[in-house]
């Protein structure tokens, strides 16, 4: 038996970007474990990644070609050939951009989240087609929107310093299920006298092991940071030099702030006036006192209407404490941008050169009322062919009922490229079967930690099933695309990954990372410790001339929710109870719900209920009810719990819909509206009401 060790790298949506050891013998991969000399990995592993050879080896892996026999939605397929997959796909998309390319459209997010295997091949393919541009706006673009107007770009605290700090904000996001390295890096700081304080409508699992939950309404993050820059203000518990250094606008702010005293945001957020006062008191008399005090936002609480304000007021927060200063301080949302990619060389969008007509771009957060959109001088050519990977929007986009109405549209060419057969793939006219992260090349940066890392196949493809970009590359020769660009290998593409001309990147040799597996960029410790900032001023920018040239309030402020008694007390009064969706701790996404030891261990779908709320409907842990508004309905087990505040019912999610009892999930009542910037979903900005079955 030969037995060897294979480098390799975790491509989910996960900002831990895991560095693998995977076992092989005698070509069969027996274990997947966390890389313990990988400073951020640790050799710790989630619970579903853990578990990856049984999704590899999974008993319903797609391994063929396949094209659809029964009626779109009801997964009736039988097995043909490459060659026949690939004729029928070049021939209908060949007729398809003969009258307009921009009847087709790429739909896909961050399945794998490796740069060759996401977007590279794809994107040259669809550049050169002159299919019509997604926008991939359905997780963070609102929040990255908000940030990099404040901020400059998505730079932030490193992860490896937050066991440093003295004072930490866990605010709308769930480490334990979400980010399991940053969480051990928090825990260790709470060994060492850190104070952990929990920002969430849900009293989740990181919440409970929190010193202190504020459990504030959804869609009131903005109200509560500025009532923090009100107390911060109003005690002087600022620093003044590099307020004056490193900043802009703080005259304008502070009249802003002014405006949100204690007791107003305690009634907009439904909390209490000396939550948000001793809340900015421990804040910032732990930057006075110099100590790091850094904050981890996540994504949860940009999901709602003013979600890109969220976060942007929270940005503003540590250069008004001067937090920056200290390497464990500052605020982290995403580390992508510390990254140089090299989309230009990945992507190829110097292939639209072949088309001279202005390209339109499709949202995909709104891709079920696009779907069902004739073709109009607004809107230009009806969707005619729809090519998804890394996706899985049946299950996934909001407003789940009207999504799977237009797939099923019979007159919609659907092509999907999968592992297994998921909502999504139930309405594909041509089924293909992709490659597992562990039977393709990859290079990958991360959005949580700032190391490079390629992933080495470290197996055969099973069966007849393709890298994404071999799969794109056939498809190009199908339709006679002779370009260059077309011919390069996954290791070509993948050494092309990173800019080796700019300082962070310059060690980045693709030969010597598949050997160690990892690299840390050369990245500042401290980023904005002096300063630096990414915006055009070179400051934070609490006055933003970009949101004011963009129609925006450039002063941070608070949007209230689409769907709240403020905004719309008639819907209220309809749909009194506020829902969240927020992930599953072994689910990431989508992904790993077939995963049978994992679906065993999640149970079956469950909505979380406060007492009183459950009390005043009558409903009993174990009842099955109907969750509902206007939009949809989909059905759960409740458990009745403090967990979910008052007023708030808590979904935890996604199922896919063909495990739910129902056969839908809690996408049927989430809207396809926009967020107030990034132009992103608003999954978390929903109201509904319960009732027993």
């Amino acid at each position: 038996m030969t037995t060897t060790i294979v480098r390799a790298a975790c491509p989910h949506d996960c900002p831990d970007t895991c560095a693998l050891l995977v076992t092989v013998q005698d070509g069969v991969a027996t274990e997947v474990r966390g890389d313990p000399d990988h400073p951020s990995t640790a050799g710790v592993l989630c619970t579903k990644v853990s578990r990856y050879t049984e999704r590899t080896y999974h008993k319903d892996r797609l391994l063929h070609p396949m094209k659809r026999v029964g009626v779109k939605g009801e997964g009736k397929f039988v097995r043909i050939s490459w060659d026949e997959a690939l004729d029928t796909i070049a021939t209908r998309l060949g007729a398809i951009a003969a009258r307009d390319p921009q009847a087709i459209l790429p739909y896909s997010y961050a399945g794998t989240m490796g740069l060759v295997q996401s977007e590279s091949m794809s994107m040259r393919f669809f550049n050169r087609i002159g299919a019509s541009l997604l926008d991939r706006t359905i997780c963070a673009a609102a929040g990255g929107a908000g940030y990099k107007y404040t901020i400059g770009a998505r730079v932030g605290t490193d992860l490896e310093q937050f066991q440093n700090a003295k004072f930490i904000v866990i605010w709308g996001g769930n480490p334990i299920a979400s980010n399991l390295h940053l969480w051990m890096r928090v825990q260790e700081a709470k060994r060492h006298g850190a104070k952990l304080i929990a920002i969430d409508p849900y009293r989740s699992l990181t919440a409970e092991k929190c010193h202190q939950h504020i459990a504030l309404l959804p869609g009131t993050d903005a109200a509560l940071a500025l009532g923090m820059m009100h107390v911060l203000i109003g005690e002087n518990l600022l620093d003044h030099d590099y307020i004056a250094q490193h900043t802009m606008g703080f005259d304008q702010l502070q009249e802003r702030a002014l405006e949100w005293p204690p007791e107003r945001v305690a009634e907009v957020c439904g909390i209490t006036a000396q939550e948000v006062i001793q809340l900015a008191r421990d804040y910032g008399s732990a930057a006075r006192a110099g100590d790091g005090v850094a904050i981890r936002v996540n994504y949860g609480l940009q999901r709602v209407r003013g979600g890109g304000m969220a976060v942007r007021n929270i940005a503003c927060l540590p250069a008004l404490v001067g937090a920056w200063r200290h390497a464990a301080g500052g605020v982290q949302l995403s580390t992508s941008d510390s990254f140089p990619k090299n989309l230009q060389a990945l992507q190829r969008p110097d292939l639209l050169k072949h088309h001279k007509m202005r390209l339109r771009t499709i949202n995909m957060s709104t891709i079920g009322d696009d779907l069902l959109r004739e073709t109009s001088a607004d809107f230009g050519a009806k969707i005619e062919a729809l090519i998804v990977y890394n996706a899985n929007p049946v299950a996934v986009a909001p407003q789940s009922g009207t999504v799977a109405q237009g797939f099923a549209r019979e007159d919609l060419f659907t092509v999907v490229l999968e592992h297994f057969q998921t909502d999504t793939a139930d309405y594909a006219d041509i089924l293909l079967p992709a490659t597992t992260q562990l039977e393709h090349a990859d290079v990958h940066s991360s959005y949580g930690h700032l190391y490079m890392l390629a992933n080495n196949p470290a197996i055969a493809p099973l069966g007849e099933a393709k890298p994404n970009t071999e799969i794109f590359r056939l498809l190009a020769a199908r339709m006679g695309f002779d370009d260059d660009c077309f011919k390069e290998s996954d290791h070509a593409i993948a050494a092309q990954a990173f800019d080796r001309r700019n300082e962070r990147a310059i060690h980045f040799d693709w030969d010597a990372l598949k050997q160690k597996g990892w690299q840390k960029l050369n990245a500042p410790a401290a980023p904005f410790a002096n300063g630096g900032f990414q915006t055009p001023s070179g400051k934070c920018e609490f006055f933003s001339a970009s949101m004011l040239a963009d129609g925006l309030d450039p002063l941070p402020t608070y949007i209230a929710p689409y769907e709240s008694v403020a905004s719309n007390p008639a819907l209220a009064a309809k749909y009194p109870l506020a829902m969240i969706s927020p992930p599953a701790r072994n689910f990431l996404n989508s992904s790993f719900v077939n995963v049978q030891s994992l679906r065993d261990t999640e149970g079956e779908p469950h909505l979380d209920m406060h007492p009183a709320d459950a009390l005043q409907r009558g409903i009993a842990t174990g009842d099955t009810v109907r969750i509902y508004n206007d939009r949809g309905t989909f059905v759960a087990k409740v458990r009745v719990t403090d967990k979910a505040r008052t007023g708030l019912v808590v979904g935890l999610s996604i199922w896919w819909k063909k495990f739910a009892p129902d056969g839908k999930n809690a996408n049927e009542v989430t809207s396809q509206r926009l967020t107030d910037m990034g132009r992103a979903p608003t999954f978390y900005d929903v109201l509904v009401e319960v009732e027993v079955i």
